[in-house]
């Protein structure tokens, strides 16, 4: 049976974000910064509001605004004595709620939702293409320098004394987050691309031995997930994204009983 063109476009569209999110979430939850996705989404709010005042592609502007979120977030960083999820919340907040004024101060009418959390279905063959396209630029940057990013996230400390720029490779990485949230967004909706970070290297922690197994298993898991969640859409008329979502909680749970079980086996011997 042939796959709808609609369909084909969406499948590969979210195959290609899972492959390049695990990875990008492995290295978010072993920096707590499972709010980030959530923070640059509240920012595309002003990326939409630039757009509409500065006459520019919306696009572009939520992937600036989206950047100058991520250049924030390294600066607030270097203060050791703020948290990190504190830092999140004060620029989620903060650009959430500087959107929605300039929004209204624009007087226009803008489907928020639209930009929030999209619509995986109406994937165009251009999307399809812009996002495989994003997608194989940062998993070549991860490869590049994934030794010092990994040993920036280890030991800050000897990360320096190797000599590796820690700022950069932090900006790196915020940055790759960054504009895969930007330009996914509008495709899959901020909540499957902030769920594709976390929930599948939540589940590949509990399972591998090393950090490199962690991110494999990340977009494996990531992969299954949006197989089994369109598959689900497909046959039963579910919305695409959260079915994404539940089976990618489903596998989080499967694994974490898993984890459970050999534990407990390790144990008894």
């Amino acid at each position: 049976m042939l796959i709808p063109d609609f369909l084909l476009y969406a499948l590969l569209s979210a195959l290609a974000i899972a492959i390049t999110a695990g990875p990008l979430g492995a290295f978010v939850v072993w920096q707590r910064l499972a709010y980030f996705g959530d923070t640059l989404s509240h920012g595309a709010l002003l990326g939409v509001a630039f757009g509409l005042f500065a006459g520019i592609n919306i696009t572009l502007a939520i992937v600036i605004c989206c950047l100058l979120m991520a250049t924030a977030l390294l600066i607030l960083m270097r203060n050791p004595n703020q948290g990190h999820d504190a830092m999140l919340g004060l620029l989620s907040h903060t650009a959430l709620a500087a959107g929605l004024v300039s929004i209204s101060l624009s007087g226009t009418s803008v489907d928020i939702f639209a930009y929030l959390f999209g619509d995986l279905l109406t994937t165009t063959a251009q999307d399809a293409w812009l996002i495989l396209g994003i997608s194989l630029g940062i998993i070549i940057l991860l490869v590049i320098f994934w030794q010092p990013m990994l040993l920036c996230v280890i030991d800050q400390n000897l990360a320096k004394a190797e000599g590796i720029p820690t700022t950069l490779m932090k900006a790196l990485l915020l940055f790759c987050i960054a504009i895969m949230v930007a330009f996914a967004m509008r495709i899959v909706g901020v909540l499957l691309i902030t769920a594709l970070l976390i929930i599948p290297a939540s589940s590949s922690r509990l399972l591998s031995r090393t950090p490199e197994m962690m991110a494999f298993l990340a977009a494996i898991i990531g992969c299954i997930a949006v197989l089994g969640g369109m598959a689900s859409s497909y046959w039963y008329d579910t919305p695409a994204g959260p079915s994404i979502v539940l089976f990618s909680s489903a596998l989080f749970l499967l694994a974490f009983s898993a984890k459970k079980i050999i534990d407990y086996t390790s144990k008894r011997r």
